[in-house]
Parts: structure tokens; sequence; C-alpha cells
């Protein structure tokens, strides 16, 4: 497995897939691997995928000091990777809570980003995020499918503060917009994928400076895509809007039927917006 030292001494793991010009693509969770990216629903047959583990995650290993998960203390490691390549600018896809570190990176690195694509994309670096409210618009949304009644139960309890680990699977197939085989694989797989004591770290007191990140992202010359899932609660589309028009030169697609895995629900889709937007 091919690895490139942190600043810290971690090694930190990459994975790659496929051919072409490279697209650095950094996973969510926050701090799950990124093995559940997959080749982004077949992506990677127009671009090739480097694919960061985290530190503390997949293939990477364990720092020395757990305060380095604060996603902040993390754009080094995004910098590192850039550099063990040789890359003088790169494009860089993220995906969910990786959203977070993409935006640090591109407002403390703007010459090192030619396009930045935020699929499904949190952005607390900038002040904007989710609310229990959004996430609850999404269930009127499903009540069609089979497996409502059970899941939007489990979501309550979810919401009033008192689940069992039993709700939060129940209440899993809101987060798809198929719930179909591929995508139960793909959710079952989550618990062994996170590490879950650097998830606590990853959004900590002092990771993020709202004010100072918009004032240096104003700046970003390069192009954005904000892609937004239709039934997607974190970002519904029109919070996703909102981290677009942040964006100086942003453009925003929202995926229709996706939920927060737009490559899983509609493999087709994701790859001609992708690939047509990095083209």
């Amino acid at each position: 497995m091919p690895t490139v030292t942190a600043a810290d001494g971690t090694e930190l793991a990459y994975h790659v897939i496929g051919e072409g010009k490279p697209l650095l693509c950094l996973p969510g969770g926050p701090m799950r691997a990124s093995a559940y990216l997959g080749d982004l629903g077949g992506l990677s047959k127009w671009r090739q995928l480097v694919m960061l583990d985290l530190r503390g995650t997949g293939d990477s290993g364990i720092p020395g000091d757990p305060a380095t998960y604060r996603c902040d203390r993390q754009v080094d490691d995004v910098e590192a990777l850039r550099n063990h390549f040789g890359w003088d600018s790169v494009d860089v896809l993220a995906h969910s809570a990786g959203g977070d570190l993409a935006i640090l990176y591109a407002a403390r690195c703007p010459q090192r980003i030619r396009t930045l694509s935020l699929i499904t994309a949190r952005a607390r670096a900038l002040g904007v995020d989710f609310t229990e409210e959004h996430r609850r618009e999404i269930v009127a949304l499903r009540a069609a499918e089979p497996w409502f009644e059970a899941a939007r139960d489990a979501y309550e309890a979810i919401w009033s503060g008192s689940p069992t680990g039993a709700d939060f699977d129940a209440a899993v197939p809101f987060f798809y917009g198929r719930w179909d085989a591929a995508a139960q694989a793909h959710a079952a797989a989550d618990i062994e994928q996170t590490n879950e004591p650097a998830a606590d770290i990853y959004t900590s007191s002092g990771a993020f400076d709202p004010a100072g990140a918009r004032t240096a992202i104003a700046r970003l010359e390069a192009r954005v895509l904000v892609l937004a899932g239709e039934l997607d609660g974190g970002p519904r589309p029109r919070v996703a809007a909102d981290i677009a028009k942040l964006l100086p030169h942003a453009e925003l697609t929202v995926q229709p039927g996706a939920g927060h895995y737009p490559w899983l629900d509609d493999p087709a889709c994701f790859t001609q917006t992708v690939a047509t937007f990095l083209a």
C-alpha cells in the first residue's frame, strides 16, 4: 500500500484507481476510511482517483497525538499528499464531512486547487450546516417507501435524544436514494470503516473559524461544483445553494432521486455530471 509521511511522522495511506488526470478524493464520515467511496460510480473511467485514508482510518497510521484528528490539523496532510506527487495544482473532490477539510485546504492553499467538487458536502468551516429541521424534511419525501414506518419511528427516536443502536440501523435508508442490495451492503460496512473516537475530535473546539475561512475563500479562483442530492437531508439542496453562494466561482447541481451517496443512486448521472464539470 503506497504511503506518504505527514509532517508529524504519521504514515498516510492512499489508494489509486483508474488512469488519466489525478483527482484527489477526501472521504467524509467524519473519519471514515476511503473504501466506502468505491470508484465513485465508475468515475475512474474518466479520471485517476487518488483516495486518501485520513490519519487513523483505513490503512493509515494512528497519530501519536489524538488532537491531530481535528479537521484543521489535517490540512497539512492534504498538502503533504499533493507535495508527494509533485502536483503544482490538483482537482479535489470531497464528500460529506470531507467538505470541511477541502474548504479549509482551499482557504489555506488556494493556488493548489485546480477545481473543487463538493459532493453532498458539509461546510461548517464556512459557518453553514444542516439542522434537525432539515433532516426531518426528508421524512415526508419517503412516505411511499416500504421501509418507511420503521425508519420513521427510528428517526424520531434519534432526534428525541434517546436512540438505541437498532434505531440508527433502522434509520439508515433515509441516507440513500434507493434502498437496494448495493445500498444495504454499503451501509453495513460503515461501522468497521469509521474511527469513532477520531470523529468526535474532528469538529472539536477550535477546528473552524468561519469568518476567517469566508474571507480567505472569497479569493479562491478555482471553479467549484456543489452537488446536492434531491433526497438528502444533509445538506438539503437549498442549504447547498447557500454554500455555493459563498464560493466565488461555484455552480450548484441537484441530482434527482439521490440521497447522501449519489454515485450509488444513479452512477451514470453522477459520473456524467462530475466528469463534465472536470472537463
